[in-house]
């Protein structure tokens, strides 16, 4: 019967629907912070980072590149989460929405927020975060849909014994 849903996709659909709102909320209050949310912490992590150079770290490794790599982190759940709330039929949407929101992050911060601003350096770690997350939970959904098969044609077979 089209349009009826099955029970652990509602149970699915209501579970990532909840997360994905709630992480979205969470970047939006990060990103739409009138100052940076690390402004507070620059002093801390510049001494982590000195303490990480002195045994170790290569010294091209700074500030920016910290960033960068925490933007990348920052969309991870999010790809995930609107990958594994979407249909998978819906792919499409996935790839489209998480540079969407990533590009409007930055015109909201280049444009209203005077102590932000826009980088196409954050858009792009933003999608490949996202994108890895979007990644992530398709490798994931294809994974259960093998065992699912799996289990379901061993249960026919044992009841054709």
């Amino acid at each position: 019967m089209a349009g009826r849903v099955s029970a652990p996709s509602r149970f699915r659909l209501a579970i990532s629907g909840t997360l994905l709102v709630c992480y979205v909320a969470i970047v939006a209050a990060a990103t739409m912070w009138p100052t940076p949310v690390d402004t507070p912490l620059v002093g801390a992590i510049t001494r982590l980072l000195d303490l990480l150079h002195r045994h170790g770290l290569p010294m091209w490794f700074g500030y920016g590149d910290l960033e960068f790599i925490a933007n990348i982190l920052m969309f991870v759940p999010l790809g995930f989460l609107l990958a594994l709330a979407l249909p998978q039929r819906k792919w499409w949407l996935v790839v489209l929405l998480i540079p969407a929101v990533s590009f409007g992050i930055e015109i909201v911060q280049g444009e209203f927020l005077v102590a932000r601003f826009a980088s196409i350096w954050d858009v792009a770690a933003n999608t490949f975060g996202g994108y890895m997350g979007a990644i992530t939970c398709y490798v994931l959904r294809a994974l259960v849909h093998f065992r699912d098969r799996l289990v379901v044609a061993e249960a026919l077979a044992g009841r054709h014994r």
